[in-house]
């Protein structure tokens, strides 16, 4: 993004995993072996967040939405796609002439949005284009390939029950150095390796007609190969100068695609 950046300044993984111990047992008893890890869930499951009321709202939410009215393009993603609402005029900008729906859900790891999509969220749309970014929240308990594996599976989703519609495909975005919620410094630079390793595998998904690929990702770098905070101050998630940067990089692909 270079020159987009210096034009601009002009003007989890999961926490560390617990290990469940036995309580000490009386001397003379032998001491219980500690309880496995547990086990991340099969991310190309169907898996929803119980007891997550925010995620079932917005559920709730998007099945409303694809029956009040036509959608032309469709945002399908995590809380970097949700966050869209921190740039409304962004978003009309870009967007408002194709009539957009936003179904980005903060937190959501590739296993929810294979939930919605199997409990009705794309019954009934005929989008021309679906934008899809997801697979940072699996950074840091699953492989590359079990990430590249199910946003593959989606792309399969999203080819069936909408086999009109063109798919853009967005290469996972970068993270920086950031704090885990306990406090700890989190590996983002494992966490790179990772979203780097499921972006080459992704990047083969582009057949040059149904599926594109793009990755828009040097747009969030500066000289130095870091994210600038003055696009995402918290390493991760994008604020109004971040989706700016966002829209101008994906406008001519998705131009194109909308034709």
């Amino acid at each position: 993004m270079k020159k987009s950046l210096s034009l601009l300044v002009g003007c989890l993984s999961l926490a560390a995993t617990v290990y469940a111990q036995t309580p000490a047992a009386p001397a003379t008893a032998a001491a219980a072996a500690p309880t496995a890890p547990a086990v991340p869930v099969d991310a190309s499951s169907a898996t929803p967040k119980t007891g997550n009321a925010h995620f079932f709202e917005l559920h709730e939410k998007f099945l409303a939405r694809g029956k009040a009215g036509p959608i032309g393009v469709l945002f399908l993603g995590d809380s970097i796609t949700e966050g869209w609402a921190k740039a409304p005029h962004i978003w009309e900008r870009y967007y408002g002439q194709w009539q957009p729906a936003n179904f980005g859900i903060g937190g959501d790891q590739t296993q929810h949005v294979i939930w919605r999509i199997e409990n009705g969220e794309l019954n009934g749309l005929s989008p021309k284009v679906v934008v899809l970014m997801l697979g940072t929240n699996n950074s840091g308990a699953w492989t590359a390939e079990q990430i590249a594996a199910a946003d593959r599976k989606i792309v399969g989703m999203i080819r069936e029950r909408l086999p009109e519609a063109k798919i853009l495909l967005l290469a996972i975005f970068p993270r920086g150095p950031r704090k885990q919620r306990d406090g700890q410094p989190e590996p983002w630079e494992q966490r790179m390796a990772v979203i780097r390793a499921a972006n080459a595998d992704l990047a083969k998904l582009d057949d040059g007609k149904m599926v594109r690929f793009l990755d828009i990702n040097a747009h969030f770098l500066g000289n130095d190969g870091t994210i600038p905070n003055i696009i995402m101050p918290d390493q991760l998630h994008p604020n109004a100068a971040g989706y700016q940067l966002w829209a101008e990089a994906m406008q001519p692909l998705l131009t194109e695609m909308m034709k």
